[in-house]
């Protein structure tokens, strides 16, 4: 019994008989699990009954908050600007954390971005900044802001001060099954996203075969209750919901992703993936007070790649953070991967479906990727797809190349390969990139 009458075991009954905690309920016990005063078998419970029952909107603003301040809140004040970050909830090939950041720090809106590593089909963006020799993203959070003052951007790894709580509840989820629930998931991703002291924040919630949230349903609910969570917090937060039912761009793999983002700063992108960047990236511009509409955002977000700003100001960015920033302009520098395979069209027509989660996995199994969190990756191994849905292909025309060190990881790849594209007579629709914006006044369509 705690000296403000909490009891631990009563407050997991009352979650298991799905009755909703209050804020102080919620708080004392996030705080005493992670003074270790709770023990993992009696979060654990709380987590499963949490996923089966559900946290209402106060619940989950709680949840944020506790796990939150269970660490230091970053105070950019010093820092002049509207600080405006980014955040998606992952996909197969989502690079567009390298493009858009600098693309809004160009014009003087200050990016700061705490960002993950991948675990499973998906990448993680530090992942990616790595493969780039020399390119450090651990860092104090002194060293953090310095950057951020300097280059009006930084990119960095996850510190033991910030929100700790999360980063052990987090562990916690991925082995008793309790991942898959929104407002747990909420409570993660805008725990971190807040700490960082930004002012305002832009959410890609992602849906389909290679994103976390497989239907547009759930996706839906996942934006609005961290659009909900990030208005409660005096945050202006815009979600957007965007399709994975295909791989983001043609590139997948770490230094691959690199290479593709690069393209794109120099304006080469493919279309998927410069349609998704020029409209988060034209929000955070107009959320960072330098453009009136998001529509004005996106034709200056366009004008940053066109004319050089905005890739100038990611060789700026790598060159602070002890990056070699010459492979970033001459890619025949960078060592590429010893092996490489082509998997071919089994027969001729359109093709009308790709599995991005099996893209993503064929990927990992030739080393992209991580397996388990300690497991090494190979920074050049990947996949480069040669047509997306709506191609025309005839039979025994490579549609995919497979790049690797190992080539015993070869025959395992293509197993994913096989599975992940089907090809049919008739041409399929166009597939719609961005088909809902989420923000304070409600829900609204994009676009026709």
């Amino acid at each position: 019994m705690s000296t403000k009458g909490y009891n631990i075991v009563s407050l997991i009954r009352k979650k298991r008989d799905g009755n909703p905690l209050t804020r102080d309920e919620i708080s004392y016990l996030i705080d005493e699990y992670t003074k270790d005063e709770v023990p993992d078998y009696q979060m654990s419970a709380f987590l499963m009954a949490s996923f089966l029952n559900g946290m209402d909107e106060d619940e989950a603003s709680a949840l944020t908050h506790s796990m939150l301040h269970s660490g230091r809140v970053l105070d950019l004040s010093d820092i002049a600007g509207t600080k405006v970050d980014k955040h998606s909830t992952g996909g197969v090939g989502d690079k567009l954390s390298l493009i858009l950041a600098p693309i809004v720090a160009s014009y003087d809106v200050p990016v700061p971005m705490i960002s993950g590593r991948g675990l499973g089909h998906t990448g993680g963006t530090l992942d990616k900044m790595e493969s780039i020799p020399g390119f450090n993203v651990d860092m104090t959070l002194e060293r953090y802001q310095e950057i951020l003052a300097k280059c009006g951007m930084v990119m960095a790894g996850q510190t033991e001060e910030v929100a700790p709580a999360d980063k052990r509840l987090y562990a916690l989820r991925d082995v008793t099954a309790t991942v898959e629930s929104i407002p747990l998931i909420a409570g993660s991703i805008m725990s971190k996203k807040l700490a960082e002291g930004i002012d305002a924040l832009v959410l890609d919630v992602k849906f389909g075969s290679g994103a976390f949230m497989k239907t547009h349903e759930d996706a839906q609910k996942l934006a609005e209750t961290l659009v909900a969570i990030g208005e409660d917090f005096g945050i202006e937060t815009v979600a957007y919901l965007t399709n994975m039912n295909q791989p983001l761009g043609y590139k997948v793999g770490n230094w691959l992703e690199v290479e593709e983002s690069m393209e794109s700063l120099q304006g080469d992108g493919p279309d998927d993936v410069m349609e998704v960047t020029h409209m988060l990236a034209g929000t955070m511009i107009m959320l960072g007070g330098m453009a009136k509409t998001v529509e004005e955002g996106i034709q200056m977000s366009h004008k940053a790649v066109g004319n050089g700003q905005a890739f100038d100001k990611w060789l700026e960015l790598t060159e602070e953070q002890g990056g070699d920033a010459s492979v970033l302009k001459d890619f025949s520098a960078y060592d590429h991967a010893e092996y490489s395979f082509e998997y071919k069209a089994p027969q001729s027509g359109y093709i009308t479906e790709i599995d991005a989660y099996g893209i993503g996995m064929a990927s990992l199994e030739l080393g992209a990727g991580r397996k388990k969190k300690d497991d090494d990756i190979d920074p050049v191994a990947g996949i480069e797809l040669h047509h997306k849905i709506g191609s025309k292909v005839e039979k025994g025309q490579p549609i995919v190349t497979g790049y690797m060190n190992d080539e015993n990881l070869i025959e395992p790849s293509k197993n994913y390969l096989a599975d992940a594209f089907t090809i049919k007579n008739e041409q399929p629709e166009s597939i719609k990139m961005i088909t809902r914006r989420v923000d304070r006044e409600g829900i609204h369509p994009t676009g026709d």
